[in-house]
């Protein structure tokens, strides 16, 4: 409408102080999440780390302050240009500017959020990792694999699938998940909740290949 139908900005002043002042705030605010983004984020790179990171509130507070930041910096734009060039509806084109930075932020966000609001898997490093732990028990004799979902950023519930050796009695078995639990809670306490399903390796192979097929045709 603004570009339709333009009116000149009355006082361009007082845009001016306000775009100021909510700068210095944003700014402020964008500093903290930088900070803290950069000390999680470690050697990974901006995106890796998005990509990787199993808690959002970290990136999200800092895309959508950058994305803030962007929006202020178009806002000035507009309004000085239309001020400059006496064209007051470049001022509307700088609001749908806004609103494009907006929109593609909250795209992004959503995409990368997505999984964990949905359920996303451990990372393949944490699945190795169980995995090499129950396959040193001696009463395992295969780990056959993990199906696992992060309930919150540092909490974890995984469902093994493990082969036990043969000779092995009901109480023996039930000695040994107790053991990998006891183990696994004090080298992974994001485990927090284990469950155990002694089944033979082909089975596992077999149904694995199934649930493949069936997320790939969904």
């Amino acid at each position: 409408i603004h570009i339709m139908a333009p009116e000149p900005v009355v006082n361009a002043k007082v845009n001016y102080i306000v775009l100021g002042l909510s700068f210095l705030f944003e700014g402020s605010s964008w500093l903290v999440a930088l900070r803290e983004f950069r000390r999680q984020k470690g050697r990974q790179g901006w995106f890796e780390a998005v990509q990787s990171s199993k808690d959002p509130s970290v990136y999200t507070v800092l895309f959508e302050d950058s994305a803030a930041l962007l929006g202020l910096v178009v806002a000035f734009a507009g309004i000085l240009s239309a001020q400059l060039l006496e064209r007051p509806e470049l001022d509307g084109v700088g609001s749908l500017g806004i609103a494009l930075i907006l929109g593609a932020t909250a795209i992004f966000l959503a995409r990368e959020s997505k999984g964990l609001l949905l359920g996303e898997p451990a990372s393949p490093e944490v699945q190795k990792k169980v995995l090499a732990i129950v396959q040193q028990d001696p009463a395992v004799q295969q780990a056959n694999g993990i199906l696992s979902v992060h309930v919150g950023p540092e909490e974890i519930v995984a469902g093994l699938s493990i082969e036990f050796e043969d000779h092995l009695t009901a109480p023996e078995i039930e000695a040994c998940v107790e053991r990998l639990e006891a183990r696994l809670k004090k080298e992974m306490p994001q485990i927090s909740r284990l469950f155990v399903k002694p089944q033979a390796t082909g089975t596992w192979e077999r149904r694995r290949k199934a649930m493949a097929e069936a997320s790939d045709d969904s």
